[in-house]
């Protein structure tokens, strides 16, 4: 039977000890990976692939496919790597899934690892995150201890082994490729791709890397099907999704909503509005890397990879950040350069020169005042970052740096230089 609710990732979340093996089970938990191994691997990817699944660590590519690609009789070992790496600013969805509901995460890795023929897994987890290190330690832990994990779980004759690996604190190993090379001891840099590493990944074999909350939404599509998980959502975006709601509202928090619901009802319903009944101003929907939208954009765009395209951002990560009309947003915006600057690995000339510039001249703008001239300059510097280095990290201060120019020149023009007594009171 097909729960009547809209909750597939967050039921468990507020129940007293949810993130022990005995309360998942009596409400549960596990319970699809004894339908699982009445299904050969390719069944269990064409289901994934049906349901719509797409990966919620940013780029929105569909899981199933993405498993597709793993080359089977290769004589190497296939791993698969949970992604728990959660540093994009204004993003907490995974951080609650691993200390609230960490089993609902294992069940999900056992689904994936089973489906791409893999016997080892490895979970990358933010160096940062302390309770939520604990809690899936402890429910690794506990798997293991009751069979559902190592040699012969749930006595099908498969065998899988899990490894928690803590990260030091570096936002770039959040990118698949950096990821890999950090777990293999190396320092975290993104990889030139191709070879992707469905083909050339983890230890040289073939590897899958996917999404804390990804995964997490396995066990319900294999109760169900992927018919139920498409009564969520849109045609395009089945599903839910958590998002991250944080900055101006009267209640932020992690909530979990259909894809395809609007942006507007999030705040104004769901969050209570805009904190000290203010003018809304802007928002960031799908983490601090994506283009920032304004109050006009906001009163029709909605949650979904489709709409958010449309009205030029992205879904990204689902980190909603509201800012309130008392935001300057010359201020938010080297908020965000001071953090891209200093946390670009500095391989690609592009990334690590472009971000300290940016950087250095948002400053200057809020010291001293800027000139039209620093403006398209501004322009100039991101436009040669995007595009042209290994990963997006580079991009993901472009794309802020020209959606704020493009939606709030006015917060600019009131930085030119004769109007800086307001400005040097905001330099971080």
């Amino acid at each position: 039977m097909v729960p009547s609710m809209s909750l597939i990732l967050t039921n468990r979340v507020g129940q007293p000890e949810s993130y022990t093996l005995q309360v998942f089970e009596k409400t549960g938990g596990y319970q699809s990976v004894k339908k699982l191994f009445s299904l050969q691997p390719n069944q269990v990817i064409d289901e994934v692939k049906n349901s719509g699944l797409r990966g919620r660590g940013g780029a929105g590519f569909s899981a199933g496919l993405k498993w597709s690609f793993v080359p089977q009789d290769t004589g190497k070992p296939v791993y698969l790597c949970v992604n728990a790496d959660e540093s994009e600013p204004g993003t907490f969805k995974d951080r609650l899934l691993l200390e609230d509901d960490p089993h609902q995460l294992i069940e999900g890795i056992i689904i994936a690892c089973y489906a791409i023929r893999s016997h080892t897994a490895y979970i990358y987890i933010r160096g940062e995150f302390d309770l939520p290190c604990q809690r899936i330690r402890s429910a690794v832990a506990e798997a293991y201890a009751k069979g559902y994990l190592g040699k012969n779980i749930f006595k099908s004759g498969y065998d899988l082994d899990v490894t928690i690996h803590r990260g030091a604190g570096a936002y770039i190993c959040g990118e698949e490729t950096a990821l890999l090379e950090s777990l293999e001891g190396k320092k975290g840099q993104p990889r030139i791709k191709p070879p992707f590493p469905a083909v050339v990944g983890l230890f040289g074999s073939p590897t899958v890397i996917n999404n804390v909350e990804t995964l997490s939404a396995l066990p319900f599509i294999i109760n169900h099907g992927a018919a139920a998980y498409r009564r969520f959502g849109t045609e395009k975006s089945p599903g839910t999704k958590l998002f991250s709601v944080s900055g101006h509202v009267n209640k932020p928090g992690v909530l979990e909503k259909p894809l395809g619901y609007p942006l507007k009802d999030l705040i104004e319903k769901d969050c209570g509005g805009v904190l000290g009944g203010k003018r809304l101003k802007a928002v960031v929907p799908g983490g601090s890397s994506v283009p920032v939208l304004n109050a006009q954009d906001v009163e029709t765009v909605k949650l979904d990879y489709e709409s958010l395209m449309q009205h030029g951002s992205m879904l990204g990560s689902g980190g909603v950040i509201v800012l309130h009309e008392g935001v300057d947003m010359l201020w938010a915006l080297r908020n965000l350069s001071r953090f891209y600057a200093h946390e670009s690995c500095g391989q690609c000339t592009p990334c690590r020169e472009g971000s300290g510039w940016v950087d250095k001249i948002l400053v200057r703008f809020l010291r001293e005042g800027g000139t039209s001239a620093d403006i398209e300059l501004l322009k100039d510097i991101s436009n040669n970052m995007m595009g042209k280095t290994i990963c997006v990290l580079a991009d993901a201060l472009a794309m802020p740096v020209l959606s704020y120019l493009k939606k709030f020149p006015e917060d600019f023009a009131a930085h030119f230089r004769g109007k800086t007594a307001q400005a040097q009171m905001h330099v971080l």
